[in-house]
């Protein structure tokens, strides 16, 4: 007699459906045009824990726009106008050696919850092979020194976990590496 009792079926990562799924949506990796004069590009790499590259992953952005509010029903501020056009939010798969790029502008200081100030940051999501949920990060940018000293989450980091968080000017543009695990691990929140 054959066993009829169903039994769930293990969890499984991400596979080929991130590529076949994922990626070709319209939502695409320039949040603004390459002449719009406030355009800069973000290019960095997604590593795996012994450094290597992690050609098959996606990592998406969302930020609020260059006056500081997120095109999303939930920031109801009126105060702070919404910018047409402007979604805030993007995906690049990783390709050829685990390179990602965006070209997007600098966001404007949200408040927390409590109305205090953050630093200008994005807030970093990334999927890829092994793992069962995305990784969710912040990028801070390097000329907000005092603006990233005063941020309620950075400051809550030791220096090691903060490093990892602030981009790097590279090649006209910034520099983000993420490291998924191992010496160097970005800092990733449990959201």
């Amino acid at each position: 007699m054959t066993d009829t009792t169903q039994q769930l079926t293990p969890s499984q990562t991400v596979g080929p459906y991130l590529s076949i799924g994922l990626l070709r949506e319209h939502i695409g990796s320039s949040l603004v045009p390459d002449d719009d004069p406030r355009a800069f590009r973000i290019r960095g790499r997604v590593l795996d824990g012994n450094g290597d590259p992690v050609p098959d992953g996606m990592v998406e952005i969302w930020l609020a726009n260059a006056a500081g509010r997120y095109a999303s029903p939930a920031d109801t501020r009126d105060d702070v106008s919404l910018e047409e056009g402007f979604q805030g939010f993007g995906r690049s798969g990783t390709v050829d050696d685990g390179w990602f790029e965006f070209v997007t502008v600098k966001p404007g200081r949200v408040p927390t919850e409590d109305g205090r100030p953050q630093a200008p940051h994005i807030v970093v999501g990334v999927f890829a092979r092994g793992l069962l949920k995305r990784l969710v990060t912040r990028l801070y940018f390097p000329d907000e020194a005092e603006a990233n000293l005063a941020d309620p989450v950075l400051s809550g980091l030791d220096d090691g976990e903060r490093a990892t968080l602030v981009a790097h000017e590279a090649d006209g543009g910034l520099r983000f590496d993420i490291r998924l695990q191992g010496d160097g691990q970005t800092t990733f929140f449990a959201v």
